[in-house]
C-alpha cells in the first residue's frame, strides 16, 4: 500500500498528505517554493520534478524511508464537509476542467441519465437549478461511497478520514492537522516548526485555486443546499469527518470547526 497521496519537499523539510479539495494546490506550491524560491509553472498536481510524490516511482523509497523513521515534520489539512462536497460538485461536476473538457469524460452525461442531474453549460451561462442538481449529486456520491456503484468513489468526494488514515495505517504519524478555514494560521504554524531552504512569507503567497473560473458560482448560502434528507446523507458519508475534525454538523452555515483537532484521537481511531 505504501503512502498514496503523500508529497515531500526535495530537501525533506516537510511531508504532506494530500486531501483533495482542502487547499492542496496552495500547499503544494508553498512546499515547492520553500525549496526552489519560485512556484511551479502550472498546476502543481501536474509537476513531475521539484517535489517528491508517491505517484512518482523514484520518490517512493525516499518517502517511505522518511515517513517510517518520522524524519520530517508531517502534516495535512482538512475542510468543513458541507463546503467540501459543495466545492466538489461545482468544480468537478458543474465546472469545465483546465483541459476545456468535462471531468472524467462521460461522467456528467451518465449522471444526467441515471440521476437526472442538469448542470447547464458555458453556452447558457451555466443556468440550472443548483439546489436540485446538487442534492441528486449527493445521492450519487453516497451510492459510490456506500455501495461502490455506479462507480468507485472519487478522491474529491470520498471522506477525508479515509485519505488521512492510509498514512497512519502504513506507519506514519502526523505532527499537525490544520483547517482550510484557518489556512494562514495553520500553515504559519507548520512553517514555524521547520527550517526550509527558502524562507516563505505567507503574506506574499497567492491562493492557487485551480478550479476557479471554470464553472458556475455558488448562488445560495451553504445551508440552502442541504434539506433534511441531504443532511442525513452527509452524516452517513462524513460522520467520522465531523467527529474527528470537530466541524459543526448542526449548522451547515458555520464553516469553522468547534475545537482543535485531537491528534491522539485521530491516530487512535484511524490507525486500525
Amino acid at each position: 500500500m505504501g503512502f498514496p497521496g503523500t508529497w515531500m519537499t526535495e530537501s525533506e523539510s516537510l511531508v504532506y498528505r494530500v486531501v483533495p479539495k482542502c487547499a492542496c494546490s496552495t500547499i503544494g506550491q508553498i512546499m515547492y517554493f520553500s525549496d526552489h524560491g519560485r512556484f511551479f509553472d502550472g498546476d502543481i498536481h501536474d509537476s513531475t520534478e521539484g517535489l517528491h510524490k508517491w505517484a512518482q516511482a523514484d520518490s517512493q523509497p525516499l518517502i517511505e524511508a522518511n515517513v517510517k523513521a518520522h524524519k520530517s515534520y508531517a502534516f495535512t489539512c482538512v475542510r468543513n464537509p458541507y463546503a467540501r462536497i459543495l466545492s466538489s460538485f461545482f468544480d468537478k461536476i458543474a465546472g469545465i476542467q483546465r483541459n476545456g473538457k468535462r471531468y472524467r469524460g462521460n461522467l456528467v452525461p451518465q449522471l444526467a441519465q441515471k440521476y437526472g442531474i442538469d448542470v447547464g453549460s458555458p453556452e447558457n451561462g451555466f443556468e440550472f437549478d443548483q439546489i436540485a442538481s446538487f442534492r441528486r449529486f449527493l445521492l450519487f456520491a453516497r451510492d459510490t461511497i456506500r455501495f461502490r456503484k455506479p462507480m468507485e468513489p472519487d478522491i474529491h468526494w470520498s471522506a477525508m478520514a479515509g485519505h488521512i488514515s492510509t498514512y497512519i495505517v502504513n506507519g506514519g504519524r502526523y505532527d499537525h492537522i490544520f483547517f482550510t478555514e484557518k489556512f494562514d494560521e495553520g500553515m504559519a504554524h507548520v512553517l514555524k516548526q521547520v527550517k526550509t531552504p527558502v524562507k516563505v512569507d505567507l503574506k506574499k503567497i497567492p491562493r492557487f485555486n485551480e478550479s476557479e473560473g471554470h464553472g458556475p458560482k455558488r448562488a445560495h448560502p451553504v445551508s440552502a443546499y442541504f434539506d433534511d434528507l441531504s443532511r442525513h446523507l452527509v452524516w452517513e458519508i462524513y460522520k467520522r469527518d465531523f467527529q474527528l475534525f470537530k466541524y459543526d454538523f448542526d449548522d451547515p452555515d458555520n464553516k469553522f470547526p468547534k475545537a482543535e483537532v485531537d491528534l491522539d484521537e485521530v491516530h487512535a481511531k484511524l490507525g486500525n
